[in-house]
């Protein structure tokens, strides 16, 4: 076998996991959660089966909400890495389906409370209005995650994308403040990992000595 045929072959499960990783393919993944959870909903004979996907399509959101975040501070410290870099290439990608879940849980939410009533009445409660307002930020980031609005709104885009910091303390807030702060332990769990970019990336551009060369 020559260089060559060894080469091919060797970069032949690469090239088939790019393949896969195409923006579809990447949807297909994204939806999988999704899809089981719509199954179990309508296939259970549990009738609490739909208030049950509640909770876990809010989580879903949050964990890609937290992956879309750390994609940039991972590139700063793992220079060099592929993944990272895959992570900030198709953050957006990642970002809309944080956005995909948390709305299925909005709607989920909605359909278990069936009725206005329920939910206005809920809504002064801090693990819900924090909830919503999580959601409302997410809206228009949503919207504007395609390269039309990024070539029409220029620097305004970033100022916009920011806000998603905003969602991620609310979304972790939200999560927190359920079941009378029962959920505070997973939800550190899930953010800390953030959290912690968050404050390498701070120190790396304010805080560290400017004689200190760059990682």
């Amino acid at each position: 076998m020559t260089h060559q045929q060894t080469t091919g072959t060797a970069t032949s499960p690469l090239r088939a996991l790019r393949s896969l990783l195409n923006p579809y393919g990447l949807w297909m993944i994204f939806a999988l959660p999704a899809g089981a959870m719509t199954v179990a909903i309508f296939t259970s004979d549990d009738p609490t089966m739909l208030h049950q996907m509640i909770h876990p399509s809010g989580e879903f959101s949050a964990r890609f909400l937290i992956v879309t975040l750390m994609a940039t501070p991972l590139t700063m410290v793992l220079r060099g890495w592929r993944w990272p870099q895959w992570l900030r290439r198709n953050r957006r990608y990642l970002g809309v389906a944080a956005f995909g879940y948390a709305l299925l849980h909005t709607i989920l939410y909605l359909i278990d409370k069936a009725g206005l009533d329920p939910v206005i009445t809920e809504l002064p409660k801090f693990y819900i209005w924090t909830g919503w307002v999580a959601f409302l930020i997410f809206v228009p980031l949503a919207i504007t995650s395609n390269d039309w609005f990024v070539r029409r709104m220029g620097t305004w885009w970033k100022w916009l994308q920011r806000w998603s910091y905003a969602a991620a303390v609310l979304t972790l807030a939200h999560w927190a403040a359920l079941n009378d702060w029962g959920g505070v332990t997973p939800a550190l769990v899930h953010f800390g990992p953030l959290a912690a970019l968050e404050a390498y990336r701070v120190w790396f551009w304010y805080l560290r000595p400017r004689g200190v060369a760059a990682a």
